[in-house]
């Protein structure tokens, strides 16, 4: 049986992040030493810090990622993209050139006989209404349609130079620090879907940026899944056994 693979938030691109060429190339070694033993690989959003697909044009770069991706695909691997708040304008080109499967909505399948709730995380159970209307914005047709017009000189660095302050913005007041199981909004908002979906085992999150594996119920078990910036971190499912863990240059477990 081979393993699941669960990983986030790399953002990938971001103008904010000096180490940009380093951390991609750590993400497709990441991925280069599963790929004998990965079944599937989730990857739950904001692996790009901002992409836009235009009619003939996407944004330019992570052809290393890309690469291994398509690599992934071909070997048979299931790789499942799901849009984050930073690459909500997925549409066909990573499905149709490099073979993912897209997930625009949260997904509830059954890995292994266990059910698995998974999602990026973003909006579930945050009151913030900037973040609200924000969201609608960018999910509002004609907004992108108008986004569409404009030239992708100036549509893409828009994009990335409004993701590099939403990042500095995070940092510097200390979002992405745990605020206690009565307070993380993804943490109450599990709790209260589990009440109408008492069948879900594992509920895995991005979003965050932070590690967090909690107990929820005899049955049920939350994670969020940290970042592919500072902590290079993922969760793995055997079948069996369900691990948060941390990859290490040159090695990857269990």
């Amino acid at each position: 049986m081979k393993n699941v693979y669960f990983l986030s938030d790399a953002h990938l691109g971001s103008l904010a992040i000096s180490h940009g060429r380093m951390q991609e190339r750590r993400l497709v070694r990441f991925l280069d030493s599963i790929k004998e033993k990965a079944a599937a690989v989730y990857l739950l959003g904001d692996m790009f810090d901002f992409w836009y697909e235009y009619r003939y044009v996407v944004p330019k770069g992570y052809t290393r990622f890309l690469g291994k991706l398509s690599e992934l695909c071909d070997m048979g691997v299931e790789v499942h993209f799901f849009t984050g708040n930073h690459d909500i304008w997925a549409y066909e080109y990573l499905a149709r050139e490099c073979g993912v499967t897209l997930h625009k909505q949260p997904l509830t399948t059954d890995i292994y006989g266990k059910i698995f709730f998974l999602a990026h995380g973003d909006g579930m159970g945050d009151p913030d209404r900037r973040f609200k209307m924000l969201k609608w914005i960018f999910h509002n047709r004609a907004c992108q349609y108008l986004m569409s017009a404009l030239h992708p000189r100036w549509g893409i660095a828009l994009g990335l130079n409004w993701a590099r302050q939403s990042y500095i913005k995070h940092k510097e007041t200390d979002e992405a620090t745990y605020m206690g199981e009565d307070k993380e909004h993804l943490v109450l908002y599990t709790k209260e879907y589990m009440k109408s979906h008492p069948d879900i085992d594992f509920f895995i999150y991005g979003h965050r940026h932070i590690e967090l594996d909690l107990m929820l119920s005899k049955k049920a078990r939350m994670m969020i899944l940290g970042d592919w910036i500072s902590q290079f971190t993922y969760a793995v499912f055997d079948g069996e056994h369900m691990f948060l863990e941390e990859y290490v240059e040159g090695e990857s477990r269990p």
